[in-house]
């Protein structure tokens, strides 16, 4: 299968990276805003595009996977080339997922196409955890941790403090949060009992450093419900100590059959969160070509894909050895 990619950062470069690791995928080409010519891509023979070359290629990409960011790029961008091709995308503000998803639908069923979307791990692999726990033991209870891992989006919103040269933020779940869940206690947890948040910061030379911290401690939305230490370090050690993008959580499913209760327990630890991520998306990419060739049209998340859709290998292979 031929497979596009728009957009080339980090998403994009794990995206590039998983295809690589597919027998049966073929990197086309890389789409990006930014001038090709400065684009440089790790895949011999793909090439890099303008975005607008996109409307060109109809016949020559099976499968376009999107890398853009949910809070603007995505929204436009999924039902936008869902009328052009099969698309697969990692749109993850949760509460909009439904506006997200009638939008992609409505374009992908006039085109003819799938569309994908919301891959990755949450939502994506911990969507389809809670779903099959919920089915198994109905009336439990379920509970996501996410970390310890770096935030981008937390990230870059201390960068935009007055004064602040660079940061990285760790989401870190509360141990006593996660041994009572784990001992099927059934807490009730608020947001600052579940997890708190470890953000280390250069700051500019001369820089208010208390006025920074405050700001931080007291963002609406980010930071203001969780316990938070801020840590002022040099660039050098940022550099050193902070420079990879790992990140992970569980979901964990407690319910009961009459007396006797049961635990399920989805866990990830990744050393990349968008190689992860990419790899994700790669997989899903063929599925929603599997899907598209034998009819199937419209919007889709996770839970419409039949896992044996993801692998590479043949129902023979896949039930003589993963079954």
């Amino acid at each position: 299968m031929r497979v596009g990619i728009l957009g080339y950062g980090n998403l994009g470069k794990g995206v590039e990276k998983a295809i690589a690791a597919n027998d049966d995928q073929e990197l086309v080409a890389v789409f990006t805003r930014r001038d090709p010519s400065t684009v440089k891509i790790a895949t011999p023979g793909a090439k890099v595009f303008a975005e607008e070359e996109l409307s060109h290629m109809q016949e020559e990409i099976d499968v376009l996977i999107l890398c853009g960011g949910s809070a603007t790029d995505l929204p436009v961008m999924t039902p936008k080339y869902a009328s052009l091709f099969n698309v697969v995308d990692s749109f993850d503000t949760h509460a909009n997922i439904p506006t997200h998803f009638a939008a992609v639908d409505e374009a992908a069923k006039k085109a003819g196409k799938v569309g994908v979307i919301s891959c990755g791990w949450d939502p994506g692999m911990f969507s389809l955890s809670r779903l099959y726990a919920h089915s198994i033991l109905p009336g439990g209870k379920d509970y996501t941790f996410w970390g310890r891992g770096v935030s981008q989006g937390h990230s870059d919103a201390i960068r935009r403090i007055e004064g602040v040269l660079d940061a990285r933020q760790y989401t870190v779940p509360v141990p006593e949060a996660l041994d009572r869940v784990r001992r099927g206690e059934n807490p009730t947890l608020s947001t600052r009992e579940k997890h708190t948040r470890e953000c280390f910061v250069v700051a500019k030379e001369g820089a208010d450093l208390s006025r920074i911290e405050k700001e931080i401690k007291e963002m609406p939305n980010y930071f203001a419900d969780y316990d938070t230490t801020v840590t002022f370090i040099s660039q050098e050690e940022l550099n050193e100590k902070h420079s990879g993008l790992p990140h992970g959580g569980s979901v964990i499913y407690t319910g009961s059959t009459g007396e006797n209760k049961h635990t399920i327990e989805y866990r990830l630890e990744l050393d990349s969160n968008p190689e992860f991520t990419g790899s994700i998306l790669a997989a899903v990419a063929r599925a929603a070509h599997r899907m598209n060739r034998e009819g199937a049209k419209g919007a889709k998340t996770m839970f419409d894909i039949a896992p044996a859709y993801l692998s590479p290998l043949s129902g023979e292979e896949i039930r003589a050895h993963l079954l």
